[in-house]
This record gives structure tokens, sequence and C-alpha cells, in this order.
């Protein structure tokens, strides 16, 4: 049976911290999903097509890797792509607390997919998704955050 991962979020933009998660993760499963969910009352900084781009770019030369949007529940997503595992990112304690919570929800609404929960490496546990956007939203300088591949107009 090929292990398959989801890793959901809305990488509203992808960070490094996104992105050695990813790597490490494709070297746990035969397969890593990465899942930009839609979220309809969530307001993002770039739109949905612009951070798929962006994924995909990042992991062009990964083919353990691929890149898919996705709305409704992450459990739901995980079901018609087969996949029985989820991937969440920790950067620090209150990351874990919140997704203890997602992971016990989700294990009650699909007892057969399991959450896995890799630590973010030292040097990225201080970036989020949300301080970059706020980097950029105030014209400064995000990219030693971001990816190599993105680059920001």
């Amino acid at each position: 049976m090929k292990k398959i991962a989801v890793f959901p979020g809305s990488f509203d933009p992808i960070t490094k911290g996104h992105e050695s998660i990813i790597n490490r993760a494709s070297l746990l499963f035969d397969h890593v999903i990465v899942a930009i969910g839609e979220n309809s009352s969530k307001k993002t900084l770039f739109d949905i097509n612009q951070r798929k781009q962006w994924i995909e770019d990042t992991f062009k030369n990964h083919s353990k890797i691929s890149v898919e949007c996705y709305k409704g529940l992450t459990v739901n997503f995980c079901k018609t792509k087969n996949a029985n595992f989820i991937i969440r990112g920790l950067r620090n304690s209150l990351d874990f607390e919140y997704e203890q919570t997602i992971a016990l929800m989700n294990k009650k609404l699909a007892p057969k997919i399991e959450t896995v929960l890799l630590y973010t490496q030292p040097e990225f546990s201080m970036i989020s998704s949300s301080t970059v956007r706020d980097i950029i939203k105030n014209n400064g300088n995000a990219e030693q955050f971001l990816p190599n591949a993105i680059k920001l107009d």
C-alpha cells in the first residue's frame, strides 16, 4: 500500500519553514500532496493560483510532491486522494496546542487517517506566513523567509 500524505494549509505565502517540512515529509512518504485549502472566510494576500504556482515552482524537481487546491474538510480531501496521513508542522508549544485539537477532531471524523507532526528546523521556527505577509504589506524585504523559487515583484 502506497503511503500518501497531505500537507494542508493556506500557504499565503509558502515559507522556508513549509519548504523544509515538505522536503522532510517526502523522505517519509511515497507521495506528498501539498493541499492549498480554499477558505472563503479567510482573507488572503495572494491569489490561490499564484500560491499554487509558487509551490509548484519550489518543488518542480521533486516527483514525489504534487500540489492541489481543495475546499471543505481536509479529511474528506484525504479520502478522495487515498491519503492516510496528514502532515502538520510545529514551530513551538502554541502550535502544538492548536494542532493537537485539530488532530483529535480529525481522528474522530476519520479514524483511519493519522496526523503526523513534524517540528520545524530551529532556524525556521520564527517564520510564519502571517509575519511574512506583514513584512510584505509594509514594503519590507521578505525574500530571506521565502523559498528561492519565489520572486516578489
